[in-house]
């Protein structure tokens, strides 16, 4: 390295010896710059350069901190993304006021960025003026929340089981923002979105989302709610002014029932009958009475009630209300039985034990045989129906009162066992012939007086004729 010949007048040096102090001055130069080195990097890991990063919403005010460990008074400053310096110590060469010294110490440079916006975004640097020079970067991200969103739909009105497609769209966001959506309560998953950059700004994105569902008639009147989700919004209300809602509006053809108002119970002559029809539809469905095959009774009452005073049995069958709207048209049934009246039995007048079986009340009376009155009549089931025999719609079916059926049925087995029973007499009676002695020896006889004469006994005998009846 070093290649240098020393001659002095006079004085003469051997090579062995200019060789050894060759090599020794190597080795100090050497020594010297790896000692230089080893205290520069102990210098370094013993003042420590931190700082961090930070995220801000658009708007608001950034701060930022250049700590140092164990600093030896080495100067600190804080440069911009683009290594303009902000801050050198506590004075600020750049020549804008939205940065403001928080704090300033030997260990701590603190600086605030107020009104921050996107084009402050980007890496700034801390630097600590050592040698070599220590350098920690903090990134600052900044958040846009986005804008109100909007919401449409391809139709305003939409009938029962149809299909409606709602559209939600917000615009100037970063990170794009997230699109949540809501029938009434309940979060709907099936959606599919779109995530598009903001032409006024590259940074910002426009996101869509759009929603499919099939209504139904219990859903009108329930909000669809399009509600956008971002990082930047924390606050309730915040949230809630990024949302929008659209009202569903659903036609459905009408759902009729009939409701029994008076009397409750059965239904019997000369009572007042009054139903009750009702009808949910959109629009609001109009109502009309009919009876199946037949007229409905003059002395009836129609509105949208039907009133029949006066019961009697031709008034039985089935009375139907029907409904109708633009969307189509239902109806319900009501199966009309009148029964007769109540009947009451006077108490007797007299101590005599004959007892008397009351007739059925609600079957036909069948005596016994033609021309005659039945001692003995069935007895009715103490048992009789609780409900209207009634019905909504062809569904239902007609009730029937096994009371009365097995009533009828026992008289005309009743009547049968008594007609039985008189044609058996009657037959026995006219069977076959009967024989007297009256007519022995009448064979032989020339005439009708010789037959006489001839007959055994003659007249001698005639106590002893005898006639046998079975």
């Amino acid at each position: 390295m070093f290649n240098m010949a020393f001659t002095m007048p006079g004085v003469s040096v051997s090579s062995a010896a200019l060789s050894a102090s060759r090599h020794l001055l190597c080795l100090a130069v050497w020594a010297l710059i790896i000692g230089k080195g080893a205290a520069q990097e102990i210098e370094a890991d013993s003042q420590n350069l931190v700082t961090d990063d930070v995220v801000v919403v658009e708007g608001e005010v950034a701060t930022i901190s250049c700590r140092v460990k164990n600093n030896d008074d080495s100067v600190i400053q804080l440069l911009n993304p683009s290594r303009q310096t902000i801050y050198f110590r506590d004075v600020r060469p750049l020549k804008d006021n939205r940065f403001q010294l928080v704090n300033f110490s030997s260990s701590e440079l603190r600086v605030s960025l107020s009104n921050v916006s996107l084009v402050d975004e980007g890496r700034y640097v801390c630097q600590l003026y050592t040698d070599p020079p220590q350098e920690a970067f903090a990134t600052i991200t900044v958040l846009v929340p986005p804008e109100t969103p909007t919401i449409d739909a391809n139709k305003d009105i939409v009938s029962d089981g149809e299909d409606v497609e709602f559209t939600c769209s917000t615009t100037g966001s970063k990170p794009a923002a997230e699109i949540k959506w809501l029938k009434g309560d309940q979060e709907i998953q099936e959606s599919t979105g779109k995530v598009e950059e903001d032409p006024r700004e590259e940074k910002l994105f426009n996101v869509t989302s759009k929603l499919v569902l099939k209504v139904s008639y219990r859903d009108d009147g329930l909000p669809v709610t399009c509600q956008v989700e971002h990082p930047a919004v924390k606050e309730l209300q915040t949230m809630k002014d990024l949302q929008a809602q659209r009202y569903l509006d659903v036609q459905f053809k009408p759902q009729v029932k009939i409701t029994p108002s008076y009397p409750q119970g059965l239904m019997r002559e000369g009572d007042t009958l009054e139903l009750v029809c009702t009808a949910n539809g959109k629009p609001q469905p109009k109502l009309t009475w009919q009876r199946l095959d037949d007229e409905i009774p003059d002395r009836a009452i129609l509105t949208d009630n039907l009133v029949i005073e006066s019961l009697n049995k031709t008034d039985n069958g089935t009375y139907r209300c029907k409904a109708f709207n633009d969307v189509g048209e239902s109806y319900a049934d009501y199966v009309l039985f009148v029964y007769d009246a109540p009947t009451t039995t006077p108490p007797p007048t007299t101590t005599t034990t004959t007892t008397t079986i009351p007739t059925i009340s609600e079957g036909p009376n069948l005596g016994c045989c033609k021309g005659e009155t039945s001692q003995e009549q069935a007895t009715p089931p103490t048992t009789e129906p609780s409900v209207h025999d009634s019905r909504a719609g062809t569904e239902v079916p007609r009730s029937v009162d096994h009371a009365v059926i097995g009533g009828v049925v026992a008289v005309v087995v009743f009547a049968i066992l008594c007609l039985l029973i008189v044609l058996g007499r009657y037959f026995a009676r006219h069977k076959g012939t009967y024989f007297t002695h009256e007519a022995k020896g009448a064979d032989d006889a020339a005439d009708a007086d010789t037959a006489i004469i001839n007959a055994e006994g003659g007249q001698n005998n005639s106590d002893e004729k005898k006639e046998y009846f079975i």
